[in-house]
């Protein structure tokens, strides 16, 4: 059915990922990946992107694992380790409002996400609704521990916006190579799907907000990576959500083992 291009963790929520080898994914996902957070000191609330006007520059942020840390570096070249005495007041001074990192995710832990559609209106810098989201207990992912896309709905967007779009923009931990065209995954929903030894139930479509067309890294804003799928994608992710743009889908892990770039993903 297809194989798996790339492997991908997030070791700091909204910060850039990196390219791992053979990792292994368990009940909370991609060993490693969102293992860390910066938590608003005010709100109490989970730093993330998807609230671009106070968090947007995290995706600039580039993020190694070193041990049972993190090593950060910003786009100036200053690094940062997670052991740093000094790390709250250095991000705190980055973000421009008091933050804590921690990898202790906090007693009903949410974060605010902006509606996607006033930000493509009014821009990433506005004063845009915002949606309280509640994060799964113990946890810093959105709501699975693990996310896929493929290929061809990548290819499907960017065939659309007339430009190539790459994948990291979705942040995903599995890339996908299918030879099928269009939203491939979509079928996947409900089934169970094989990736080297560990098997992965999909729960749902991704909903996307705005973090796909934001800068990130090297990466230019890029809009039409929601526009396309808020035009061609329009699917519930879950009963009484109603219809979202989507790319991608969500999952759990039924069997853990390890995931490589290389291994054959089938639906079983």
């Amino acid at each position: 059915m297809g194989s798996v291009v790339a492997v991908r963790r997030y070791p700091v929520k909204s910060m850039l990922g990196e390219d791992v080898e053979a990792v292994p994914v368990g009940a909370s996902g991609l060993a490693g990946d969102r293992a860390f957070a910066l938590v608003d000191v005010a709100s109490g609330r989970v730093a993330s992107a998807k609230n671009p006007r106070l968090w947007r520059s995290l995706l600039g942020v580039d993020v190694a694992t070193v041990g049972d840390g993190v090593r950060l570096t910003f786009a100036d070249g200053r690094t940062l380790c997670s052991a740093d005495p000094d790390a709250d007041a250095l991000l705190s001074d980055f973000v421009g409002r008091p933050v804590r990192l921690t990898a202790t995710p906090p007693e009903a832990a949410s974060l605010d996400r902006a509606v996607p559609d006033e930000v493509l209106t009014h821009g990433e810098t506005a004063d845009v609704p915002v949606e309280p989201t509640a994060l799964p207990a113990g946890s810093f992912h959105d709501f699975a521990p693990v996310h896929l896309i493929t290929t061809s709905t990548l290819d499907a967007i960017g065939a659309e916006a007339g430009d190539a779009v790459c994948a990291i923009r979705y942040r995903p931990n599995l890339i996908v190579r299918t030879p099928e065209a269009g939203y491939t995954e979509n079928a996947w929903v409900g089934h169970d799907v094989s990736v080297g030894d560990a098997v992965l139930r999909i729960i749902a479509p991704t909903p996307r907000c705005a973090v796909p067309t934001l800068e990130q890294g090297m990466l230019p804003r890029f809009r039409d990576a929601l526009r396309v799928p808020a035009r061609d994608n329009l699917v519930e992710p879950r009963p009484g959500m109603g219809p979202h743009a989507c790319a991608g889908v969500y999952a759990t892990v039924t069997r853990p083992g390890h995931v490589s770039p290389g291994d054959t993903v089938t639906v079983l």
